[in-house]
């Protein structure tokens, strides 16, 4: 015992004096050369240490740079990159790190890897083959290869996400704090952008990610999903969940109508949940929507914006789906290349109700028609594969824990992927087009990668004790 106490006094008294060197150090440099970039490269090293010792903080960190970092780095192009870009490569070398200093790398078996790292070198082989075979006939943006990397980044940027919520979050704990910066922070920011008293400071912070419809859906869907399932939870906390829940549906049904990606993501993520909490009332509700269809139809419709909306998107969006599906099938087997198809499809005029679009810059607002652009059949089907997989890895983990905050968690991801196929035909939301939604929305939609990855770590959890 007294050998146990020494050499953690020892680990004690090495972690003090290390910090202390680093303040030391970062104190004199600051002092001989004040500027913003030292300040922060002196933040960042005593913080790198710390996260050395609990890695999974990082993930925290990484919320909080994707919600309340608005931070633009331009890059010579319509392309810019932020916070939530930037704290992944450093997340995932500090993973790296963590494993060394363990004396091992590690790697959290599941089967949503396979699909998902060939789903990236799917998106490499499109980069490449689109290159190799370009229309001369086409003209070649000049900042096209930057371009078309920062489109793969997207894709590997949330992979790393994925990869790193599953492998750096090793326990209950890890998990449940990290879902709590999201619910406490992001909670409040909803709150604060939705109550009239707060709407001067609520308006001001953050970073546009509060304005994407996947932030919105996850916000809704974990307090859900705890709700429903963690009979655990306190008063406190019970009434807070609730207050979110309120809070989503509010900023849906009401200030945000017009978005139907908001509202419908909402609804679908609890229309899963309570399905799996009422499983004979989901079954009933569902035969009683489908004989209202003929009366909820024209209802949501009208809801929705009616034929005012549908002129001003609705209908624009299939024209424009259709030109990019149209040029894609010059090679739909491994597509055009990443961010490649505005190229194409600016080459003819677009119409539209009379309308002659000379030069257009097409974006599909469809996540599915821009992967078949970007990958082609090849890249869409691998992404199909994670999608079947993770779904398949959600529903062994519901079954396995059916209470408590983890299984909360567990349904909750079930349903917010459910919702995700769903905004997936409305825009670019879970893989972000670099030309539309973008960086700035690849701010909302990691946060979506990253908690899909908590079923992963679920699943290592299970495995190491089968009792649990």
């Amino acid at each position: 015992m007294t050998d146990l106490w020494q050499q953690d006094s020892e680990r004690y008294r090495w972690r003090t004096m290390t910090v202390s060197a680093t303040t030391l150090f970062a104190a004199t440099l600051l002092g001989m050369y004040p500027r913003l970039l030292y300040l922060l490269a002196a933040c960042a090293v005593p913080l790198g240490l710390a996260l050395i010792w609990q890695p999974y903080w990082g993930l925290a960190l990484l919320i909080l740079a994707a919600l309340l970092l608005p931070l633009q780095l331009g890059t010579g192009t319509a392309v810019a990159i932020n916070g939530a870009v930037m704290m992944i490569p450093a997340l995932l070398v500090l993973w790296v790190v963590d494993m060394l200093r363990r004396r091992g790398l590690a790697w959290a078996p599941a089967p949503t890897h396979k699909p998902l790292l060939l789903f990236l070198l799917a998106g490499i082989l499109s980069l490449l083959a689109g290159n190799m075979f370009w229309d001369p006939a086409v003209p070649r943006p000049t900042n096209l290869a930057l371009v078309q990397w920062a489109q793969w980044g997207v894709f590997a940027l949330s992979a790393g996400a994925f990869w790193l919520m599953g492998n750096m979050v090793e326990d209950e704990t890890a998990l449940r704090r990290v879902t709590w910066v999201f619910l406490g922070l992001g909670g409040v920011l909803a709150l604060m952008r939705t109550i009239p008293w707060f709407w001067p400071l609520g308006w001001s912070i953050g970073t546009l990610a509060l304005y994407r419809a996947p932030f919105w859906m996850l916000l809704a869907s974990l307090a859900g999903g705890q709700l429903l399932f963690n009979g655990e939870l306190k008063a406190g906390q019970r009434i807070y969940l609730a207050a979110i829940l309120v809070t989503a549906l509010y900023y849906a049904v009401f200030m945000e109508r017009r978005s139907s990606s908001t509202w419908l993501g909402i609804a679908m993520a609890l229309g899963v949940l309570l399905w799996i909490r009422f499983p004979r009332l989901g079954w009933g509700g569902l035969a009683l929507l489908l004989v209202l269809s003929p009366i909820l139809g024209p209802m949501l419709y009208e809801f929705a914006g009616g034929a005012a909306k549908w002129e001003e998107s609705g209908g624009s969006r299939l024209v424009l789906i259709g030109r990019v599906v149209g040029v894609a099938l010059r090679n739909p087997i491994t597509g055009l290349g990443p961010a490649s198809y505005r190229a194409y499809a600016a080459v003819e005029p677009l119409s539209y109700q009379g309308a002659l679009w000379i030069d257009p810059l097409v974006s599909s607002h469809n996540n599915y028609a821009d992967l078949f652009a970007h990958v082609g059949l090849l890249g869409l089907g691998l992404f199909g594969w994670f999608v079947a997989a993770l779904a398949v890895l959600g529903a062994r983990v519901c079954r396995r824990l059916r209470t408590g905050f983890v299984g909360g968690y567990a349904r909750s991801m079930v349903a917010t992927l459910a919702a995700s196929l769903v905004i997936m035909l409305l825009a670019d939301w879970i893989l972000p087009f670099v030309y539309n939604i973008g960086f700035e929305g690849f701010q909302a939609s990691v946060l979506v990668w990253l908690f899909w990855g908590g079923l992963v770590a679920i699943s290592q959890w299970n495995r190491k004790d089968p009792a649990a």
